[in-house]
C-alpha cells in the first residue's frame, strides 16, 4: 500500500512540475506597460531595477520622456522571478501580484510628506556637490548636514532634503542633466567677425573700438575651444569649422551660397542681429545668438536661440524678489524724470503695491537735476527696513541719491537695488556699494573658488598663457551648454524643458516655447557684501 501510494506522488509530482514547466515557457518575456503621467524611461527604468539604457534598447521610437499613456515595452518581471531560486518563491508570488507602482506605493507616499517640508531631489548621473550647490544656492555642508549619508558622497538614485521649504509655493526646480549619447558625432558651425571694425553688441562696459572688438571675438573664440577640447575629452567626436563673416551682410550670404551649413547640427554666431536673422531665415538648424543686442526683442524665427535675458527680464526678476521677500519698510522708487522712468516707476509701483506685503510705495524724482537728502529723510523710517529701488542709470541722479544714502544718521539703514550693475553704478565707489548693502540683477556670477571655475581657468592659462577674460569664458559657457545638450541625442528644444543648467559664470534657462524664439531667462541677484565680496541671493 505504502509503495503504491509512493507512486501516485511521485506521478502527481511529475505533472506538477511539467505544468509549472510549460507554463513558464508559454510566459511571454516582454509586455506591454502605459506610462502614467510625470513618469521618465528613468524612474520606470528604476522602478524595473534595470537601467536605462536598456529600457531604451527595448523602446527604440521612444524618447527619455514620454507622454502619459504611451505604450512601452517591459521586462516580464514574473518571467524573471521562475529563474530564482524556489525559496524566494513566497515572496515572488506576493510581488508579483503588484502593479510596478503598487511596489513603491509606501516610498511614494514618504516622499510626498517629505516634500511637505523640504524641497527634495533625486540623484541624478553626473551630479556633483557643484552643481547642486550652484543651482539651489545651498552649501555642501548644508546638504550634509540635512543627510549625512551624503558624508560618503553622492549616489545615483538618492532622494535628499536640499533645504526646508520656507516660502508658499517653493516648489522642486529642475536641473539639467549632461547625458552623453554613446558614438555620437556632432558637426558645429562658428560664424564670427574676425576682421570687423563695427560691432552693434558690445555692452556698455566696454569702450567701441577696433581692438576692444578684436579681443573680443578672439576671446570668444578662445574660450569655444576650450569647450570643444573638454567636450572630445569625454568622447564626443566634434567636427569644427570657422567662418569670418567679417561684418559684412554679403560675406554672410556668400558664406551660406558656397557652403552647405544645414549639414552641422548647430550654428554659433554671427554676433551682429541682422546677420543672425538672415541665417536663420535661410538655415533649418539651430542659430544660436551668442552676445546682447537691443535689437534681439525684434527676432521672429524659431530657428533663433537668445542666450542673453532680455532687459524686461531683468526689471521683472527683481519685482519678484521684492515681493517675496520685503514686509514691513519703506520702499522707494527713484527715477530721472524722463518719459521712460515716469512709465517704469508707474508700473512698477502698481504691480508691486498689488502684493499683500506692500502697503505703499513711495517715488522719488530730481527737482532742478537733482534730489535733496531731506526728501529721503522725510520718507525713510528710524529702526525699520528701509529699500530703495534706482530705476535710472542716469549718473547725475545715481551719483547724487547715493551720496544722499550713504550719510544718513546711524538709526537709518538703507539698502539699494537695481535692475542691473549699469555704467553709473560702475562709476561708484565698490565702498560706497559695499555700505548700501547695494543689491543687483546679474546675467553672469562666478565662484572663484568652485572647482569647475578652478579647473577651467587653469586649462585656459595653460593653452593661452592668459587668465579668462568675460567674453572667453561666455565664449566657453555658449559653446559647451549647446553641444553638451546636443550630446544627448535628442533636438535642442526638446532639451530645453529638462530644466537649468549652470556652466562657470552662466545660467542657462530657457523658456520652453515649441514655436518661436528660444530665450534664456537665466539670471542672478547679487548682493555686495562688506568686504566688497558677493553674495547670491537667488
Amino acid at each position: 500500500m505504502g509503495i503504491e501510494y509512493m507512486k501516485h506522488l511521485k506521478f502527481f509530482v511529475f505533472l506538477c512540475i511539467l505544468t509549472f514547466t510549460v507554463s513558464c515557457g508559454q510566459q511571454k518575456k516582454y509586455i506591454e506597460y502605459k506610462v502614467k503621467e510625470g513618469e521618465t524611461m528613468r524612474v520606470i527604468a528604476k522602478k524595473l531595477d534595470m537601467k536605462t539604457k536598456d529600457l531604451l534598447r527595448l523602446n527604440p521610437d521612444v524618447n527619455k520622456k514620454p507622454d502619459a499613456n504611451t505604450v512601452i515595452i517591459i521586462p516580464n518581471k514574473k518571467m524573471i522571478k521562475t529563474n530564482k531560486k524556489v525559496s524566494d518563491t513566497v515572496n515572488e508570488e506576493l510581488t508579483d501580484n503588484l502593479e510596478i507602482d503598487d511596489v513603491v506605493k509606501e516610498d511614494t507616499k514618504l516622499l510626498e510628506d517629505l516634500k511637505k517640508e523640504f524641497v527634495v531631489y533625486e540623484v541624478k548621473k553626473g551630479d556633483t556637490f557643484y552643481s547642486l550647490t550652484r543651482f539651489y544656492n545651498v552649501s555642501q555642508e548644508d546638504l550634509i548636514s540635512l543627510n549625512p549619508e551624503l558624508s560618503e558622497g553622492l549616489k545615483v538614485g538618492q532622494t535628499i532634503k536640499i533645504k526646508p521649504i520656507e516660502n508658499e509655493g517653493e516648489t522642486e526646480n529642475n536641473i539639467y542633466e549632461d547625458v552623453i549619447e554613446e558614438d555620437l558625432a556632432l558637426k558645429v558651425a562658428l560664424l564670427l567677425p574676425f576682421k570687423a571694425n563695427e560691432f552693434d553688441t558690445i555692452q556698455h562696459q566696454d569702450i567701441f573700438s577696433k581692438s576692444t572688438l578684436a579681443n573680443i571675438v578672439t576671446d570668444f573664440y578662445l574660450g569655444s575651444e576650450i569647450a570643444i577640447d573638454s567636450l572630445r575629452k569625454q568622447g564626443i567626436v566634434i567636427d569644427l569649422t570657422v567662418y569670418d563673416t567679417e561684418k559684412n551682410s554679403t560675406k554672410i550670404r556668400s558664406i551660406i551660397n558656397e557652403n552647405d551649413l544645414n549639414s552641422n547640427d548647430v550654428v554659433i554666431g554671427p554676433l551682429y542681429s541682422e546677420e543672425a536673422e538672415i541665417v536663420a531665415n535661410k538655415l533649418k538648424i539651430p542659430v544660436v545668438f551668442p552676445v546682447y543686442s537691443k535689437n534681439q526683442s525684434k527676432f521672429s524665427s524659431s530657428k533663433l536661440i537668445k542666450t542673453s535675458p532680455e532687459k524686461s527680464v531683468f526689471r521683472k526678476e527683481l519685482e519678484t524678489y521684492i515681493k517675496e521677500n520685503f514686509n514691513d519698510g519703506t520702499l522707494i522708487l527713484v527715477g530721472d524724470g524722463n518719459a521712460t522712468s515716469n512709465h517704469v516707476n508707474t508700473v512698477l509701483k502698481s504691480s508691486l503695491e498689488s502684493a499683500d506685503s506692500i502697503s505703499k510705495v513711495h517715488i522719488l524724482k530730481p527737482e532742478n537735476g537733482y534730489i535733496e537728502k531731506e526728501k529721503f529723510l522725510k520718507i525713510l523710517k528710524t529702526n525699520k527696513k528701509n529699500w530703495v529701488v534706482m530705476t535710472t542709470n542716469d549718473n547725475v541722479i545715481v551719483a547724487d541719491a547715493i551720496n544722499s544714502l550713504i550719510s544718513l544718521p546711524d538709526s537709518t539703514s538703507v539698502k539699494v537695488f537695481a535692475f542691473d550693475k549699469g555704467k553709473a553704478f560702475d562709476r561708484i565707489n565698490n565702498q560706497k556699494l559695499a555700505k548700501i548693502g547695494f543689491t543687483y540683477v546679474s546675467d553672469s556670477y562666478v565662484d572663484e573658488t568652485s572647482y569647475t571655475t578652478k579647473v577651467f581657468n587653469q586649462q585656459y592659462y595653460k593653452k593661452n598663457n592668459a587668465l579668462p577674460s568675460f567674453y572667453a569664458t561666455k565664449g566657453f559657457d555658449i559653446t559647451y551648454d549647446i553641444l553638451i545638450r546636443l550630446a544627448s541625442g535628442e533636438n535642442l528644444k526638446s532639451t530645453f524643458k529638462e530644466g537649468a543648467s549652470f556652466r562657470v559664470e552662466t545660467k542657462f534657462d530657457y523658456n520652453n516655447k515649441l514655436f518661436g524664439v528660444s530665450e534664456n531667462n537665466g539670471l542672478f541677484i547679487l548682493e555686495y557684501n562688506d568686504d566688497l565680496s558677493l553674495t547670491r541671493l537667488k
